[in-house]
């Protein structure tokens, strides 16, 4: 057993060599075994609900959300299942970089599903509430996305090199592109409390004149049905709290990784279970629910879609 072994046998050269009858935990990748049953149960989930989405995403035609959350996804799964295949040898390279690119990357496949709502969300009470068009919510936190998840590609990539200079500079990465996922996340709720913000003023206003306010800005009358529905309502608190979810889980991973994979925090299973595992399970339970817009939209989803590249557009 491994807890009987204290020092490598002598023939050992390199860890990568190792088991856990020859070496002792503390020169694993991580100084525990992963727990059997609730890697496994992220794993059924995560599995159960790339189902679910692929199911509400055909039947509601939302391919750009359900591409993403089904990316997000399959790298769940695939990473907890590398945290299973750790309990055989703790020690060797596949099974922990696996483990660390794809649990670190899935959640900007799932930001991103959120991003590509906003445009979207704002067409159903008016373009003109917006400081932005449409098509720079899209282009923005995309593009955002993407240099987050080349960064934390390329720092798990990085980790598992066997120079401790190239394995910091891979830490070092990883922490860049969740800070910048972490920063973007930040930038996208400022942006979404202010058009909250002014969505009230013009709501309130334009309930006070019957039509529109001061500067001749209406709501949308096609989709006040929509908008006064306890199912859009219930869409744009679970979006929120998707974003929230994911938003702990990047500044948990952060600090995670702050101080590199012996920390203790690294090292802290519960801690990683709940910030981790649960925030995004979270998440991935709210966007596949009432927060899926297939249900949210009504229907409306392709008919609000907008033109990426048209300078002319909204």
């Amino acid at each position: 057993m491994a807890a009987t072994v204290t020092a490598p046998a002598p023939w050992i050269t390199s860890t990568q060599q190792c088991t856990l009858q020859t070496c002792p935990l503390s020169l694993a990748h991580n100084t525990y075994l992963p727990n059997l049953a609730g890697n496994a149960f992220f794993v059924a989930l995560f599995a159960f609900f790339i189902l679910v989405q692929l199911a509400l995403g055909i039947r509601t035609r939302t391919w750009s959300f359900m591409g993403s959350t089904i990316c997000g996804l399959i790298l769940e799964v695939l990473g907890y299942a590398a945290r299973i295949k750790m309990r055989d040898n703790p020690f060797i390279d596949k099974w922990f970089t696996m483990y660390i690119v794809c649990l670190t990357i899935a959640p900007a496949f799932l930001s991103a599903a959120v991003y590509v709502s906003l445009a979207r969300i704002v067409a159903v009470y008016t373009t003109q509430v917006s400081r932005l068009k449409q098509r720079s919510y899209s282009i923005i936190f995309v593009a955002c996305d993407i240099v987050s998840l080349l960064l934390q590609a390329a720092g798990g990539g990085l980790t598992t090199a066997n120079d401790n200079s190239t394995v910091q500079t891979g830490i070092n990465i990883l922490i860049a592109g969740l800070s910048f996922q972490v920063a973007s996340l930040t930038l996208y709720l400022a942006i979404c409390l202010d058009l909250a913000w002014r969505i009230s003023r013009l709501s309130l206003s334009s309930s006070r004149t019957r039509f529109s306010d001061a500067n001749g800005i209406s709501l949308d009358p096609d989709f006040a049905s929509m908008r006064a529905s306890g199912t859009w309502v219930a869409f744009l608190v679970l979006q929120g709290l998707a974003t929230i979810c994911i938003y702990i889980r990047s500044v948990f991973r952060v600090a995670e990784l702050s101080n590199g994979f012996g920390s203790h925090l690294a090292n802290d299973e519960v801690t990683f279970m709940v910030l981790e595992g649960a925030m995004i399970s979270i998440a991935v339970i709210s966007l596949s629910t009432w927060g899926h817009p297939g249900i949210g939209f009504r229907g409306y989803w392709s008919s609000l879609n907008y033109p990426m590249f048209s300078k002319g557009q909204k």
